[in-house]
């Protein structure tokens, strides 16, 4: 009889958990689609564009060093507060989304720029896949 009482419970948090490895594994086909266009521009467009998707998939985690001295005295898992604005602006997918649009529809047509925002998103993408989101104000992970 308990068994029976305690079915919802277990039925909502295997539906939850069903939901959080389906948008994990979302987000990594969407990582791997980018990382694949990156590479295709570096490969098709020469070492620029191959150079700034590389550093475009780097720069987003060096938001943290904006507090780097601040770091020693955080909790374990906790980025510190003043690096927070930072680091979620780098990895929100809006910004790279709008900036490939506007250089769809833009008569600017730079391959490097389109490589370098093609880095950025598949970064963001792999830190979802991997559970890594945006941070709370007080610098941990938002649940």
């Amino acid at each position: 009889m308990s068994a029976l009482t305690h079915t919802p419970a277990r039925t909502g948090t295997t539906a939850k958990r069903a939901l959080a490895v389906t948008r994990r594994t979302a987000w990594f086909g969407n990582a791997l689609c980018w990382t694949a266009f990156a590479v295709l521009e570096g490969v098709n467009h020469g070492w620029l564009a191959g150079l700034l998707a590389g550093a475009f998939f780097i720069a987003p985690d060096l938001t943290f060093l904006v507090a780097l001295r601040d770091a020693p005295h955080m909790a374990k898992g906790q980025l510190p507060p003043r690096a927070v604005p930072y680091y979620n602006a780098a990895h929100r997918a809006l910004l790279p989304v709008a900036l490939i649009a506007l250089h769809t529809f833009t008569p600017v047509d730079w391959a490097p720029a389109f490589a370098a925002l093609c880095g950025w998103l598949a970064h963001i993408s792999y830190d979802r896949a991997f559970g890594y989101g945006l941070r709370t104000k007080d610098g941990f992970q938002r649940v």
